[in-house]
């Protein structure tokens, strides 16, 4: 990936799959995978073996990673998933709605 156009904290909607529809923030960013875990989104059931913690074992449920090209940024202002464009402001480089020109970082 050459520019990072979701990173984490940010709050995605995915557009694709599943979960398509749903939006939800980003806790963790996998850029070697192209892929990012999204909290309250793609939940699976894993297996843990029993140890001091949960001595019985059992099931969790946790997040799995969805990848990038199934996310965009959402917007709050446009109420849908935007595409970003790169402006300098000042400085530094931010990413900016091209829907409502609102500056996402």
């Amino acid at each position: 990936m050459s520019i990072a156009r979701i990173k984490k904290d940010d709050t995605v909607i995915v557009i694709t799959g599943d979960a398509a529809g749903q939006t939800g923030k980003v806790l963790r960013v996998i850029p070697d995978k192209g892929m990012a875990v999204v909290q309250g989104l793609n939940m699976v059931k894993k297996s843990i073996r029993p140890s001091d913690s949960a001595p019985n074992g059992g099931f969790v449920e946790r997040e799995a990673p969805l990848r990038l090209s199934n996310l965009m940024p959402y917007d709050s202002d446009a109420k849908k998933g935007v595409r970003i464009s790169r402006v300098k402001d000042g400085d530094r480089m931010v990413r900016k709605s091209k829907a409502s020109g609102k500056i996402l970082d």
